[in-house]
């Protein structure tokens, strides 16, 4: 009996999908001209072998501290050229193009207490003033580019917890985003904080960075993580109801590491590779997850602007040369 439950969990729900999906990847450098290179353009051309149909082009800038007003660009953001070209290329191998902007913080602080986007904020009512004007600059900045690559999809922000919480000002936002942007809108929700969000409502979907765990130990079988996608699948089930608005997962991703079900937004850093864990964990979502009909895509983190990257002794988030990708391909490719 047991073991029939567990069968019926591992029945792909793809199987019953009815509409389609944005099946897709972040696009994801840090170098100006990097997405205008030969080796982009073939990682999207590969992209797009593998039955994606959608890229999400990241494009990063940053500030100081947690507690700085200033966003600015440098030699790791790239330009509006290269970002143009790589919308451009996505959409002549048949990709629809979503533009994500990031913003990273460079100082993160003592290891026992890192400081990153999600934590961005002030106690201050001018310092927010002098934050949201120069995220609302870097925000329409990209909105406008957006328009001009003829991006299919928006993002307004990226795991922004703090930030986040100021509602009205994120209205005011959005409504200023559509008067430069034709296409949808969304907002990448940080996995932990996505029932927090109180402007759902002006977007066209919500957005969730989903690095859910999904065991409390290494080298956990495909029933196990399966089993561990329950509990978040029937929380977001509930959601959706909530707020009766599709959802994408903006991202989604596993490092090739053994804890990579236990602390998925861990990128790799230190360890022995685990290839099979990856591949495991990306089999799990896609029985799981895929084809629930209130999840509408999700964009895997993260797909590398080089053909070469990833391979087998690479403990980080891209599926490239590795074995998740075939996982990949094969959900990829089925219709719808």
């Amino acid at each position: 009996m047991v073991f029939a439950a567990l069968a019926a969990l591992l029945v792909p729900a793809w199987a019953n999908a009815a509409n389609s999906l944005q099946k897709g990847a972040c696009f994801a450098g840090w170098q100006q001209e990097l997405y205008s290179s030969q080796g982009a353009d073939e990682s999207l051309e590969q992209l797009a072998a593998a039955g994606a149909t959608h890229v999400a082009i990241v494009v990063t800038r940053y500030q100081e501290n947690f507690d700085s007003t200033d966003i600015i660009q440098n030699e790791s953001t790239p330009s509006d050229e290269s970002i143009l070209h790589a919308a451009k290329k996505a959409r002549a191998t048949g990709l629809k193009v979503m533009i994500k902007p990031h913003i990273d913080v460079i100082n993160i602080g003592p290891a026992d207490n890192v400081c990153w986007r999600a934590d961005i904020g002030f106690y201050d009512d001018g310092d927010w003033d002098k934050w949201f004007k120069g995220y609302k600059y870097f925000i329409l900045h990209y909105a406008e580019l957006a328009a001009e690559a003829g991006a299919d999809i928006f993002c307004v922000g990226t795991e922004l917890s703090f930030a986040a919480q100021k509602t009205d000002r994120w209205i005011d936002l959005i409504s200023e985003v559509r008067k430069v942007f034709p296409g949808k809108l969304v907002y990448a929700a940080n996995w932990d904080n996505y029932r927090n969000i109180g402007f759902w409502d002006a977007l066209d979907y919500a957005g969730i960075d989903a690095y859910f765990p999904l065991s409390y130990r290494k080298n956990p079988s495909v029933t196990e993580l399966v089993l561990g996608w329950e509990k978040w699948k029937n929380d977001l089930r509930n959601f959706y109801r909530a707020i009766k608005k599709p959802i994408i997962f903006t991202e989604i991703g596993y490092a090739s590491t053994p804890d990579a079900a236990m602390t998925p937004w861990k990128g790799g850093e230190t360890g022995n590779p685990d290839l099979e864990i990856q591949k495991r964990c990306y089999e799990a979502f896609f029985h799981t997850m895929w084809g629930c009909p209130w999840l509408k895509g999700a964009y895997f983190w993260r797909w590398a602007p080089s053909p070469y990257a990833g391979g087998e002794n690479n403990r980080q988030f891209t599926p490239q040369n590795k074995p998740a990708l075939e996982v990949l391909k094969k959900y990829y490719s089925q219709q719808p």
